[in-house]
């Protein structure tokens, strides 16, 4: 039988020794990553059957890991790691597409359920183009106008956005501040509503 295929992205050694040594145990085929960028790379260009990645590493962060890698391969699952203070962000993740969600310190059990659960599921095929443009623009109009609604955003993330009919791409277009994506979409953005998305942006990777 064919081994499955996994990733693991996160900056601190220790957990992806000890996510690789579980996996390996249980017959996966490993790799990993002390890099979001590097193993964002991997992700799209080598064939794996899942990626585990932190929420928060310091040069880009796992929701905009997650973003791409559903851009290019929207039946990847992903699962985040997280620990304690980011188990919020996490939460929003998995309403944004990520299979599941792992809070550090993590018992074996937990990890190998989690991958268990991922795999098994039929993950949803989602239209990774823009469909809905007027949405889209009456939130980047009400963000650059509602200091409130902004606020809102940036602390709850998709949840600021019930009320309006987006897809979980676009939603997580606008939270991770993906300025060239939403251009290519819906045409030349104002100063501000790109002033906005470059802070969401930069709050994603923290």
């Amino acid at each position: 039988m064919e081994k499955k295929k996994a990733l693991v992205i996160d900056d601190e050694q220790i957990v992806l020794d000890s996510v690789s040594a579980l996996l390996s145990d249980e017959n996966y085929e490993v790799d990993v990553s002390l890099s979001g960028r590097e193993g964002l790379d991997w992700a799209i260009e080598r064939p794996y059957d899942i990626v585990l990645t932190d929420i928060r590493m310091p040069d880009i962060g796992g929701m905009r890991v997650l973003r791409d890698i559903k851009r290019v391969k929207s039946s990847l699952p992903v699962i985040i790691i997280t620990g304690y203070a980011s188990v919020q962000s996490a939460i929003q993740a998995m309403k944004l597409g990520a299979a599941e969600y792992i809070e550090k310190p993590f018992e074996p059990e937990e990890l190998l359920g989690a991958v268990a659960r991922a795999l098994g599921a039929t993950p949803e095929a989602e239209e990774q183009t823009l469909i809905h443009k007027e949405e889209m623009a009456k939130v980047l109009e009400r963000a650059e106008s509602d200091d409130e609604f902004f606020t809102n955003l940036l602390e709850n993330g998709p949840d600021a956005l019930d009320e309006y009919d987006l897809t979980r791409p676009e939603k997580l277009a606008i939270v991770t501040g993906d300025v060239r994506w939403i251009e290519d979409q819906i045409g030349r953005l104002t100063r501000p509503q790109r002033r906005m998305l470059i802070f969401l942006k930069v709050q994603s990777k923290s």
